[in-house]
């Protein structure tokens, strides 16, 4: 069983709504892409899991706005 306590929740938003989400937990800034079922990958900052997202959207995909939830 998993320990893990969120610290953040940063949603992405596309021109079309929600692209994905990232959570700050105990193990790092893990990246989950709408309709998916499990993470795309958990990395060790914010600005990494950002880029991460992005790389992970339809190429040529503007940047996604980011929201603190």
């Amino acid at each position: 069983m998993s320990t893990s306590t969120t610290l953040g929740l940063w949603v992405a938003y596309g021109p079309n709504g929600v692209v994905g989400s990232i959570r700050h937990d105990d193990e790092g800034y893990r990246v989950t892409m709408a309709g998916a079922d499990a993470s795309a990958g958990t990395y060790p900052s914010l600005a990494v899991a950002k880029s991460a997202l992005h790389a992970r959207m339809r190429p040529g995909s503007d940047w996604p706005n980011f929201r603190e939830h």
